[in-house]
C-alpha cells in the first residue's frame, strides 16, 4: 500500500471533518454522476475521498458514519457506490451475488411468481424523473423507466411478502442513479427489510407508529410550539419519513446528500430531521392561529425552500443524542419487531452474515404480520361487541360467573380455601380492564 495514501485513523478524519468547512480551491478531475452532474473536487475533498474509500476497505464502519455525517457528506456518487453498500451491510453480499449471478443467470428473477403490486409499480414509474436528471434524452429516460420497473419488481419477486407503497418508487429511483441496475438491487433488498420494513406491510399501523413519537420529540425539546399544534394530526410527516424525502427533495445533489446520512444513522432519523424542520419554522407557525389545524397541516406537508441541509443535518443528530426515541412516552407502543427498535438493538448488524441478515428481517417482518393479524382480530371482536352489546354481555356475564363457581369448587375440593380476587366481580373487572 502506497505509504502517503491517507489512512481511517482518528487524526485523519479529524483534519477531514474539519476541512470540508474550508473554502474550494485547488480544483481537481471532474466526475461525472449517473445524474449528469459534473463536478470538480477540492483537494481537501481528494483527500476526504481517500480516507472514505480506506475506511471502506478496511471495513471501519466507524469512520464510514462519521465521514457521511460530516459536511458534504460522502462527496461525489463514484464514492457512494462503494460507501453505500458498505454502510448497508450489503458489500460483500453483493460481491458474491454478482459472481454466482452472471448473465443470463442474473435474470433468473423474471420466471419468478409476479407480485400482486406490479400493477402499481407500472403506474408510479411512469411518474418518475420528473425532477432529475434532467439531461436525458426521451430514449435515455425510457432506459431509465425500465431500469427503475426492473428493478422493483425483482425486489418484490424476491420478497413476495413485502408490500408495495406509493413512492418507495422514489427511494429506489435515488439509489438506482447513484449505484446503477447492478448493485442496486441488494441495496434496495436491504434498505427494504432493514429500514424501511415498517412501511411495507399489510397495515399503515406500524407507520403510523414513527410518526406519533414527533409530538412526543416536539415536545420534549419546545412545548409551547408543541401545544400549538396539538390541534393537527401528525399525519402532515408521512410523506416525507414514507420515501426519505425522496417524494419531497427536487435538487439531486440534496438528496443524495441526505441519503449519506439517513444510511449511516439508525432508522428513526428522518422522524428527528423532520422535528428539527418544525422547530426551524417555528415563528412562521405561530403566526398561524392554532384554530386553523388544516392551515398549519398545509404548510407543514411542505418542505421549507430552500433547506439548509448542513445546519439541520447536525442540529438532527444533536437531537437524536440528546433526546433519543427510548426516552419518548410513545416509544413503549413501538412494537419491538419493528425496524424503529430493531435496529437500535442491533447496530452493529452489519457485522454480520449479510444472508442471515436478510433471512433475520424476512422473521421479523412474518412476526410483524401475525401481530398486525391478532391486534385485527382483537379489533373486530371488540368492535363486534359493543355492536351487539346486550346479548354478548348477557353471554359474558354467565360465562364469567360460571368461571366463578368453578374456582371456587376447585378450590374447596382441594383444600385452599377461597382464592381472593377471583370472584365475580373482579373477573369481570379484568375483562373490562383487558377491553380497554
Amino acid at each position: 500500500m502506497n505509504e502517503d495514501r491517507p489512512t481511517s485513523d482518528d487524526s485523519s478524519l479529524d483534519e477531514i471533518t474539519s476541512s470540508n468547512t474550508q473554502s474550494r480551491h485547488n480544483a481537481a478531475k471532474p466526475s461525472l454522476s449517473r445524474a449528469g452532474s459534473s463536478r470538480i473536487f477540492t483537494d481537501s475533498e481528494k483527500k476526504k475521498i481517500d480516507v472514505i474509500r480506506s475506511a471502506c476497505q478496511a471495513g471501519n464502519r466507524e469512520a464510514v458514519v462519521e465521514l457521511a455525517i460530516s459536511a458534504d457528506g460522502l462527496v461525489s456518487d463514484e464514492v457512494r457506490r462503494d460507501a453505500w453498500p458498505f454502510l448497508l451491510g450489503c458489500k460483500d453480499y453483493i460481491d458474491s451475488r454478482n459472481e454466482d449471478e452472471k448473465p443470463p443467470a442474473a435474470r433468473q428473477w423474471v420466471k419468478l411468481p409476479p407480485h400482486e403490486d406490479e400493477g402499481q409499480v407500472k403506474l408510479d414509474v411512469d411518474r418518475s424523473f420528473i425532477y432529475y436528471p434532467t439531461n436525458m434524452s426521451p430514449r435515455q429516460l425510457e432506459e431509465r423507466k425500465r431500469e427503475l420497473s426492473d428493478l422493483i419488481v425483482e425486489v418484490l419477486r424476491r420478497h413476495p411478502m413485502l408490500g408495495y407503497f406509493q413512492g418507495f418508487h422514489d427511494v429506489c429511483q435515488v439509489i438506482l442513479l447513484v449505484l446503477g441496475p447492478q448493485l442496486a438491487v441488494t441495496a434496495v433488498e436491504h434498505i427494504a427489510l432493514l429500514r424501511i420494513r415498517d412501511f411495507m406491510l399489510p397495515s399503515m399501523s406500524p407507520a403510523l407508529d414513527h410518526i406519533r413519537l414527533l409530538y412526543p420529540l416536539l415536545d420534549s425539546a419546545d412545548s409551547k410550539l408543541c401545544a400549538h399544534l396539538s390541534r393537527t394530526q401528525p399525519f402532515f410527516a408521512l410523506a416525507a419519513t414514507l420515501t426519505l424525502y425522496a417524494h419531497d427533495i427536487q435538487e439531486y445533489s440534496n438528496i443524495a446528500r441526505l441519503f449519506d446520512v439517513f444510511l449511516a444513522k439508525d432508522p428513526v432519523f428522518p422522524l428527528y430531521l423532520f422535528a428539527q424542520i418544525v422547530m426551524e419554522r417555528r415563528d412562521e407557525l405561530f403566526d398561524i392561529p392554532d384554530e386553523e389545524p388544516e392551515m398549519l397541516h398545509s404548510i407543514l406537508s411542505k418542505l421549507p425552500k430552500p433547506l439548509d441541509l448542513e445546519g439541520l443535518i447536525a442540529r438532527a443528530i444533536k437531537l437524536l443524542n440528546e433526546r433519543p426515541p427510548e426516552k419518548l412516552s410513545t416509544w413503549r407502543y413501538v412494537s419491538s419487531t419493528s425496524v424503529l427498535k430493531t435496529s437500535r438493538q442491533h447496530s452493529a448488524s452489519c457485522l454480520k452474515s449479510e444472508g442471515s441478515t436478510l433471512l433475520e428481517a424476512e422473521e421479523l417482518f412474518q412476526k410483524q404480520c401475525r401481530q398486525l393479524a391478532r391486534d385485527k382480530r382483537r379489533k373486530e371482536f371488540f368492535e363486534a361487541l359493543v355492536k351487539h352489546r346486550k346479548p354478548a354481555i348477557l353471554g359474558l356475564t354467565i360465562i364469567v360467573g360460571l368461571s366463578s363457581i368453578a374456582f371456587s369448587m376447585y378450590a374447596q375440593r382441594h383444600g385452599l380455601g377461597p382464592l381472593p380476587g377471583l370472584g365475580i366481580s373482579s373477573l369481570w373487572r379484568m375483562f373490562w380492564q383487558r377491553r380497554a
